[in-house]
């Protein structure tokens, strides 16, 4: 049965919508108020506070620890300095991504490993033989995301830690009202933002804390309704939506390369060994089948379709995740797999899986949608991503 978070008890009274979901075990709010618009302001205009403990969290120690992290992750974890964070994959032996997320160097030795699925029996099954002690610490960390643009100046207000020299992707041991724990300068919403890992006992000091301090800053509880809008504009993939973890997938179209979900840049060649780099090798010898792309719907089309039916053009409301094919010259290429109406960049965007040949930037395609109960093709653009990057988000 889902239980609360540590911030369930605060969360919980403020969720006026009622809109909850489940994440790993865990309830976490889709939106606040019944309407999540305000939310998703709050990340891009003020600061949001994001409830994001359902992460599992791995700390590991030991001599050999860097050993470990080496063979089952793609990155470099050598050039991984302490106080510092890593985006990095986890594949099997076929190349293929396991799953997504950060690694911490809390220390010489001492490494703390975020994901979003469980993958203790695989670091168990990895580290066999090796001096590593691995610890499933997922309950005992809770964990705040505080993104936007005067996130900075709300934690300044509750802490002494040096914000204005912590650089992207750094971490910092921090007290945090009276509170020990950790500031990392990481999030999921593309913008300027941290995030707080915090002991599960301590946590409702820390959630009342911030909110008195964010007070006169505009801090607004926000739900993952919000945060997807973010994360799509911010060119984010999300497991199980934009592609599938190798663990779930059941056909060989399911599973996924770093090269094929936009990851390559954190595929190290030039490690000496790590589980899949022989696929992975060979994949980039023989050619990538596939790409992640973002697509931007044209608009004048978009505003055609509804206008043949007599109606205004209805952007969607909330991000959605599906699967909307696209197409090239009539011959479906790929599909779409999250999209929202971007306030940020006043487009309609989406994320898309699409074949090679017709992935490059500037190729027109187009996209199936409904418009009153009738499926058509709408024309979309590839193009780059991230759809929105304000440098404040690594000034």
């Amino acid at each position: 049965m889902p239980i609360g978070t540590p911030f369930h008890s605060r969360t919980a009274p403020l969720c006026i919508s009622q809109n909850w979901r489940i994440w790993s075990g865990y309830y976490i709010a889709s939106s606040y108020e019944v309407l999540h618009d305000f939310e998703y302001h709050a990340i891009r205009n003020a600061a949001a506070l994001i409830d994001v403990s359902p992460l599992y969290k791995y700390e590991l120690t030991g001599n050999d620890t860097e050993k470990l992290l080496n063979r089952i992750l793609t990155r470099e974890i050598r050039r991984c300095a302490v106080s510092q964070a890593m985006y990095t994959c986890l594949c099997n032996e076929a190349g293929k991504v396991i799953q997504d997320g950060t690694v911490f160097r809390l220390g010489e030795h001492h490494y703390q490993l975020n994901l979003a699925d469980p993958s203790y029996r695989w670091l168990k099954l990895n580290a066999c033989g090796l001096d590593v002690q691995i610890e499933d610490v997922s309950e005992d960390a809770a964990v705040l995301a505080v993104q936007g643009p005067l996130s900075r100046d709300i934690l300044k207000q509750i802490t002494a830690a040096d914000l204005d020299r912590l650089r992207f992707f750094r971490l910092v041991f921090a007290k945090i009202g009276d509170v020990s724990g950790i500031i990392s300068r990481t999030g999921y919403t593309g913008d300027l933002g941290y995030e707080l890992w915090v002991p599960s006992t301590h946590a409702l000091r820390v959630w009342d804390a911030l909110i008195e301090a964010g007070k006169n800053f505009g801090l607004t509880p926000a739900g993952m309704l919000a945060l997807d809008m973010a994360r799509i504009e911010a060119g984010f993939i999300l497991i199980e939506v934009d592609y599938t973890g190798a663990e779930k997938a059941l056909i060989s179209a399911q599973h996924y390369s770093p090269f094929e979900i936009g990851l390559g840049w954190t595929v190290d060649m030039g490690k000496e060994h790590f589980i899949g780099k022989k696929a992975l090798v060979k994949q980039q010898k023989e050619g990538i089948p596939r790409q992640t792309v973002g697509l931007e719907i044209d608009w004048d089309d978009f505003e055609r379709l509804y206008q043949e039916k007599g109606l205004a053009p209805q952007v969607p409301t909330t991000a959605w995740r599906g699967s909307a094919p696209v197409s090239k010259d009539q011959k479906q290429v790929g599909r779409a797999t999250s999209g929202t109406w971007s306030p940020a960049v006043k487009k309609y965007i989406a994320l898309a899986t699409i074949e090679t040949e017709s992935a490059g930037i500037g190729t027109r395609l187009t996209m199936e949608i409904t418009v009153e109960h009738e499926r058509k093709k709408v024309a979309a653009t590839v193009v780059k991503t991230p759809f929105f990057d304000p440098p404040r988000k690594r000034a």
